[in-house]
């Protein structure tokens, strides 16, 4: 008679941590890019834009719900002198787009131009082109927690 367990092909492994904190760095700040393309699509049509999260609330008698809540999203593009200087950011900090870390914006002249630069700053992202400044952002944000 033979054993159900002999008939399988048994291997010895171990399941990884977690994923990288360097891809999940990239996914949260394209997702907050998206967002940004979203507000800037809507400010051209003249329309407007309220992300929606999910949040987990109690009722009277305690039982939890979850249930989607409109959120503002804050613009990451100023004028400067007739022109838009447009930023990215993680969290609260301005993400530096150069290596030594001396430019930070990228001036536009009208709303059609800001996408297309936030469409070129989430393909630069995704490529890891801003892995090193995007993780120094990151430590600074978690500075800012551990005080």
């Amino acid at each position: 008679m033979s054993s159900i367990l002999g008939s399988l092909k048994l291997v010895s492994a171990k399941r990884s941590a977690g994923t990288d904190p360097v891809i999940n760095r990239r996914y949260k700040l394209c997702q907050k890019v998206r967002e940004q393309i979203a507000l800037a699509e809507a400010l051209k049509v003249g329309d407007t834009f309220t992300a929606r999260r999910l949040r987990r609330v109690r009722d009277e008698s305690g039982v939890s719900q979850v249930i989607e809540v409109a959120t503002k999203v804050k613009e990451w593009w100023f004028f400067n002198g007739g022109k838009v200087c447009v930023q990215l950011r993680y969290g609260s900090k301005v993400v530096p787009l150069t290596a030594k870390g001396d430019k930070n914006s990228i001036e536009v002249s009208d709303a059609d131009e800001m996408i297309v630069v936030f469409k070129k700053l989430e393909q630069a992202i995704n490529a890891g082109e801003l892995d090193s400044q995007i993780q120094a952002a990151s430590e600074l944000v978690r500075a800012k927690f551990k005080k």
